[in-house]
């Protein structure tokens, strides 16, 4: 087990290039006559992302890196608001954005962690104390700033782990293998779920969610004022105020996280031990993950036995949509560092069994409580008859039917790639009422939400998607250039701290698809997946080079098959392509295009051109890294016959010298 796969790169970049090997290498041949639409669409989204990043952070964000806010924050929530801004940021540097976009994420982090110390919600540049579906959110940044630069960012995030898997901080309980509490984080002194008397729970609110521990009143009962509402007060607090819940589960990607950039066992131990207990418990319960854990390391023990009912569980507020993102995150967090992808079974039975549940309907029929995504997400379909499956469970059974989100199915059998995980998605696809195949324009809260297009992309189904999506993407991005421009001089107050999220321009569901094969990052503290990603071999960076476009169009693991084009008419680039977003894949061998014959230029005095002839070269490449040099207006095919996860994951980069091999 390396000790530091993370570690610095040399001190003099031009001396390593000198001594190390480099990764096995081809040269693409074939001429680039027509530029794809793709490819030209591809690379004009990247200069209008340059272009809208540096707008919003002249126009919203001080001197400092903070964002433009003068009030305060009166609850416990809101410093998940500040981080999200950014989250993306750093993940667009490295899928080939701005050179200087990595230092100015990174001036973002730094003055929004100093302006959220001043009002008080972070202790020792963390969280105070507050739940994993808003910590995760916060947390993306911190991630994709460790993938970027981990010899600046890992001093902090195996700090942050540390409060994680050392007891001593608080949080955790090893003899329970528990979170003790719903809401953790820097501050031990932080408890509970609230300050004051009561739950901060506004009517609209429970208009639309319902109120926590419902069973408390019995039907009929005259609604009692919220001070003295026992479902908002006393009883929630002692009840679902301390214990474990499902969602601290994302807790294992920070840990994870921290094992990536240091490979220090007692990380993996811990992310086995803590994941271990959550899937014996799924395990007890039919195979459904239960939603608390009580003091005692007893299911429903504060519950009255019920293994539904925890804060943000499967009764109040979101149910599904907060505990299978938790729930995924660590099974592949523990498979990852494990290498027994026997934890994916921790989610599969409580994915089937809400699919198992689900009814035929229009969203006008259903319950939910989230008609305004849909809405979005659906567009003239909405009033369609599809599958709607129910996202909560309580006394009265399930509720809250939804259509599936397609985002926990799909990065499932991103990281399996178990023919069973995609049946279900094939499943999934025959039960919809709508065309799988329908790009829209929307951008939700998790920047993702086009799977299933892509989906049918990659079954050889939609072969209009890339454009269409590169299309919806620069849509977005104009749309939020005009909402900067309506919003731009607001002096925010605290409820619309979300006009920030709202107004980020940056886009990146449609790259990271497109160029690294792969879902968006799952958004309550998931890390990346990939299939491949890539490095500008003459900068020494991550990210595409200047000019070249990529496009993932098959992701079996025998068969990864990745087109490359070098758009520019003069300049050769080098990309070095890579297995996996860590390194953790290997690339057996590669079959690509090649032309060797130039006579399709034709003579001198031609009046046009042949057609190039294009043959196939098979190259061994037998480790995580492919050198391809792309010469001036030129393309390649590339067939990845991969190998998933025969490394340990690393943030190294193929210029560190101890990242070779």
């Amino acid at each position: 087990m390396p000790q530091n796969p993370s570690g610095p790169a040399p001190a003099d970049p031009a001396d390593a290039a000198r001594t190390l090997p480099s990764p096995p290498g081809i040269t693409a041949s074939v001429p680039l006559l027509e530029p794809p639409g793709w490819a030209v669409a591809q690379r004009e989204l990247f200069d209008l992302l340059d272009h809208s990043w540096r707008r919003f952070a002249r126009d919203y964000t001080g001197e400092d890196g903070g964002l433009n806010y003068r009030n305060e924050l009166t609850s416990r929530d809101g410093a998940d608001d500040f981080y999200e801004v950014f989250f993306n940021w750093p993940q667009l540097y490295l899928l080939g954005g701005a050179d200087d976009l990595l230092e100015a994420a990174e001036h973002h982090w730094e003055g929004v962690t100093r302006q959220l110390t001043e009002l008080g919600m972070l202790k020792d540049e963390y969280e105070r104390g507050y739940d994993w579906f808003h910590q995760g959110e916060s947390l993306l940044l911190l991630y994709f700033l460790s993938m970027a630069a981990p010899e600046r960012w890992s001093e902090r995030a195996l700090r942050f782990a540390e409060l994680y898997t050392d007891p001593a901080h608080g949080n955790y309980d090893p003899g329970h293998r528990i979170i003790r509490g719903p809401h953790n984080g820097s501050d031990p002194e932080r408890e509970g779920l609230f300050d004051g008397d009561a739950y901060p729970w506004l009517p609209q609110e429970a208009e639309t969610y319902g109120y926590p521990l419902d069973w408390l009143l019995s039907p009929g009962s005259p609604t009692p004022d919220l001070a003295h509402d026992p479902r908002l007060g006393e009883e929630m607090r002692r009840r679902i105020g301390s214990g474990d819940t499902a969602v601290n589960l994302a807790a294992a990607g920070l840990v994870l996280n921290a094992w990536i950039l240091s490979g220090e066992e007692r990380y993996r131990e811990w992310i086995t031990a803590y994941v271990g207990a959550w899937r014996e418990r799924a395990a007890a319960n039919g195979g459904i993950i239960p939603d608390n854990v009580g003091v005692d390391g007893q299911v429903g023990s504060q519950l009255d036995g019920r293994w539904y009912g925890a804060h943000y569980g499967w009764s109040w507020p979101h149910g599904w949509f907060t505990i299978g993102p938790a729930a995924l995150i660590a099974a592949m967090a523990a498979a990852t560092a494990t290498g027994d992808e026997g934890f994916l079974d921790m989610v599969r039975p409580t994915l089937d069994a809400v699919i198992a549940n689900g009814k035929n309907m229009t969203s006008a029929e259903s319950d939910t409580s989230q008609r305004s995504r849909w809405t979005a997400v659906l567009g003239e379909d909405v009033d369609t008859p599809t599958l709607h499956v129910p996202m909560r469970h309580s006394d009265r059974g399930w509720h809250d039917y939804n259509p599936v989100l397609a985002a926990v199915p799909t990065a499932l059998w991103h990281h399996s790639a178990q023919d069973a995980d995609r049946i279900r998605l094939e499943r999934l696809r025959e039960a919809s009422g709508y065309d799988w195949r329908t790009v829209r324009s929307f951008r939700t809260k998790e920047e993702a939400g086009h799977e299933e297009p892509w989906l049918a992309f990659l079954d050889g189904d939609n072969p209009d998607y890339p454009e269409r999506i590169l299309a919806a993407a620069q849509a977005q991005i104009r749309h939020r250039l005009a909402r900067m421009d309506q919003y731009r001089d607001l002096d925010v107050p605290e409820a619309d701290i979300h006009v920030w999220q709202q107004s980020n321009p940056v886009v990146t569901e449609a790259l990271v698809q497109l160029t690294w094969g792969a879902p968006q990052v799952l958004y309550n503290g998931g890390l990346q997946q990939a299939r491949v990603r890539y490095y500008d071999a003459r900068a020494r960076r991550p990210g595409l080079p200047p000019q070249v476009a990529a496009l993932v169009t098959r992701i079996d693991p025998e068969a990864t098959t990745v087109e490359l084009v070098n758009l520019d008419p003069q300049a050769a680039r080098t990309v070095v392509v890579q297995a996996g977003a860590c390194a953790e894949h290997t690339i057996r061998s590669v079959r690509h295009t090649a032309c060797a014959d130039s006579s399709w230029i034709g003579g001198m005095y031609d009046y046009g051109h042949g057609e190039p002839t294009v043959t196939e070269a098979v190259a061994s490449v037998d480790g995580p890294w492919l050198t391809v040099e792309l010469p001036a207006s030129s393309r390649v095919r590339l067939e990845l016959d991969l190998v998933l996860r025969t490394r340990t994951p690393s943030y190294r980069t193929p210029f560190d010298p101890a990242g070779r091999g």
